[in-house]
């Protein structure tokens, strides 16, 4: 079985070039999430990939991190800010927990498309609550794949199959309920949260650190 790095190492090439597939969805949430940020803020997201987003809200903070579990995907993050004025902006492979315990006091951290591919995601999220400081920031976009359709729920199960031949990652399916119950557990309070695109569900959540 593949391991994650490695996974997304091979796929970072075109990952890099796949073009978004819901580009309402995409720029309705990159526009509420730009909303709660203030330019003088210091903002984590894990997972960033190829640095896309990054890129694009970096533009309305005081510091942007972006890390990935995947160094090929941080190469091509480096090289997209190496053509930008951004000086603000920094990129650093790292695993998801990894990134998040390297910084503390931070005013947000964010994760798009994540952390159904996280094997443990309360310890995730129990991090993120301890890197915040009072009042802080989770945002986060993430399929539920439990609530999606008949055909999806198939495809799921062949995934076991597609790891032992090193052609999927590990990813979870769990229901919308659960998720915002996962976030209200870690000690967050669910101040806005929506499901963009509804279907399959990707649960866009913006949660207080209380």
């Amino acid at each position: 079985m593949i391991n994650s790095a490695t996974f997304w190492d091979k796929a970072a090439a075109k990952y890099a070039n796949d073009p978004i597939k819901d580009m309402a969805s995409y720029t309705y949430t990159l526009e509420r999430t730009r909303s709660y940020l203030r330019d003088s803020d210091t903002v984590l997201e894990i997972g960033c990939g190829t640095g896309s987003t990054a890129l694009l809200l970096a533009q309305s903070v005081g510091t942007y991190h972006g890390t990935d579990i995947s160094g090929e995907m941080i190469k091509i993050a480096r090289n997209k800010v190496s053509e930008t004025s951004l000086p603000n902006l920094s990129f650093e492979a790292h695993p998801a927990l990894d990134g998040i315990h390297a910084h503390d006091g931070l005013d947000a951290v964010m994760g798009f498309n994540l952390l159904h591919l996280l094997e443990n995601i309360p310890s995730t999220l129990n991090a993120i609550h301890a890197a915040l400081r009072p009042g802080g920031l989770l945002i986060t976009k993430t399929p539920c794949l439990a609530d999606s359709n008949w055909k999806i729920k198939l495809l799921l199960k062949l995934i076991p199959l597609g790891q032992m031949l090193g052609k999927a990652p590990f990813v979870q399916s769990f229901t919308v309920a659960a998720y915002d119950r996962m976030i209200e557990a870690a000690g967050f309070e669910i101040v806005e949260s929506g499901n963009h695109p509804v279907s399959p569900p990707a649960r866009y959540i913006v949660a207080r650190k209380i």
